[in-house]
């Protein structure tokens, strides 16, 4: 039987969020042309969006058990429910911190496409990775 530990979750929140951030960093500095901009947003997200991916991995994992490694429909739905998640927080950010509507939904339009491929990538890796996974044989008792 395998057991995910906390660990695993922990590590996949921090590597997601490495690259979710700097992604939006970028994207935040070439649509607004201020790089502090984009480094005020990014640095926001970084810890709304560390608490709330964490939180999206516990609940895949403790309520939808979807084992499908094989036509992808697992990281598909992973994928999709996390990007809403993620761009809502986004515009909102975006928003919040340029005053600018247009701006916020901007951003989190173009995160649509970057994040959704760099998502489904990091986690297919993740995948793949035994990292925070252990394996426990059960002794019967006699």
């Amino acid at each position: 039987m395998k057991e995910i530990k906390h660990a695993r979750h922990i590590a996949k929140a921090i590597t997601w969020r490495i690259i979710g951030t700097l992604d939006t960093m970028l994207l935040g500095w070439l649509i607004t042309g201020n790089v502090f901009v984009g480094l005020k947003i990014g640095l926001f997200e970084l810890f709304t969006k560390t608490l709330l991916y964490y939180l999206h991995e516990r609940i895949w994992y403790r309520l939808i058990r979807i084992e499908s490694a094989k036509n992808n429909l697992r990281h598909i739905l992973k994928t999709i429910t996390w990007r809403f998640i993620g761009t809502i927080d986004t515009m909102l950010i975006g928003w919040i911190t340029t005053g600018n509507l247009k701006i916020g939904f901007t951003i989190g339009g173009f995160e649509l496409l970057t994040k959704t491929i760099l998502y489904f990538i990091h986690e297919k890796i993740w995948h793949r990775s035994n990292f925070g996974i252990v394996t426990s044989t059960i002794e019967s008792s006699k």
